[in-house]
């Protein structure tokens, strides 16, 4: 009777590295999704998400220019430091999200990581390069305006953008981003914005700044409510799966609503802001396909209004403000 053949010894366990590994990587098949492209990495930027960028500092910009007077380089790096952190946090998201399998079944647009298109570290370093660009633009603000005690401001606004979906407990999954993206891509980027321009923080820039982070909430929001049924299962539990589907949806109205509200004490003081009532326009539709959608396609079109939207309430306002 013949032996059984003998264990090659060169034939070593596979090591695990305990690396995160992509969906891709971990169905076992490297091919499964091809590498990032250009292309690729500017979907991963989610360059809609940058009205929530340009909105409030234009708004903020505009209170400055009719209180007192505004300085161009002082915009230009709020809008620089703006930006540069909402393109840090989207890669920031895409990496966590990824990393944690919460990407792994998505029903919106596939991410780098959740995809395995590109290389968790890969993705974390451009979101890393991306803080590191914005928190240097926060710092050149702080020297110009002499206001020191705004590296403070900066080092939470940091704070926010990584443990959004990064870190142990990422206040994401615990159904706080609206409440954050509220305060700082509206008050803290509008109210700052007019204050390192002019040292003051007149009643408009409030009222401008929750005008932007009602905005930016329902940005966030109606995202959510796309993917409440993946983020339920994963365990990550945002505020639409708190809220539940329907009124989640109805959340999302209320804010926009909320927004719109507000836009009275402008309309009231500047003859031009009424007209930035035409702007219903968007979002009229973007509520009415929040409140009866059925398919995931639906609610990435209402994503994609809101922050038309938003952009063009935000730079509607400001002209009228400032003109």
């Amino acid at each position: 009777m013949a032996n059984p053949p003998k264990k090659s010894a060169k034939s070593p366990a596979k090591k695990t590295t305990g690396r995160p590994r992509s969906a891709a990587a971990r169905s076992g098949n490297p091919a499964a999704a091809p590498r990032a492209t250009a292309r690729d990495w500017i979907a991963g930027a989610r360059l809609r998400t940058l009205s929530l960028a340009v909105a409030p500092v234009a708004l903020g910009t505009a209170v400055a220019f009719v209180t007192a007077g505004y300085h161009l380089a002082l915009a230009l790096l709020c809008l620089a430091v703006a930006v540069l952190l909402q393109v840090g946090v989207n890669y920031a998201n895409d990496y966590s999200d990824g990393v944690r399998g919460t990407d792994a079944h998505r029903v919106g647009p596939s991410r780098l990581t959740g995809s395995g298109a590109a290389a968790p570290r890969t993705v974390l370093t451009v979101a890393l390069t991306f803080f590191a660009l914005g928190a240097l633009a926060g710092l050149a603000v702080t020297v110009l305006s002499g206001h020191y005690w705004l590296l403070a401001v900066g080092a939470l606004a940091l704070v926010a953008a990584w443990f959004y979906t990064g870190g142990r407990r990422p206040y994401g999954y615990a159904g706080l981003g609206e409440l954050v993206a509220f305060v700082f891509f509206g008050l803290v980027a509008t109210v700052g914005t007019t204050y390192v321009q002019i040292a003051d923080a007149p009643l408009d820039a409030i009222l401008a700044g929750v005008i932007a982070g009602l905005f930016a909430a329902a940005v966030m929001l109606v995202n959510n409510i796309r993917d409440r049924g993946q983020d339920a299962r994963v365990g990550k539990k945002t505020l639409a799966v708190r809220l539940g589907d329907r009124p989640a949806r109805i959340l999302f109205a209320l804010l926009l609503v909320g927004a719109y509200g507000v836009l009275v004490w402008f309309a009231l003081l500047y003859v031009w802001a009424p007209f930035v009532y035409f702007t219903l326009l968007i979002s009229v539709p973007a509520i009415v396909i929040v409140l009866f959608a059925t398919t995931a396609a639906e609610l990435v079109l209402a994503l994609k209004l809101t922050s038309l939207a938003a952009l063009l309430t935000g730079l509607g306002l400001a002209a009228a403000i400032a003109f």
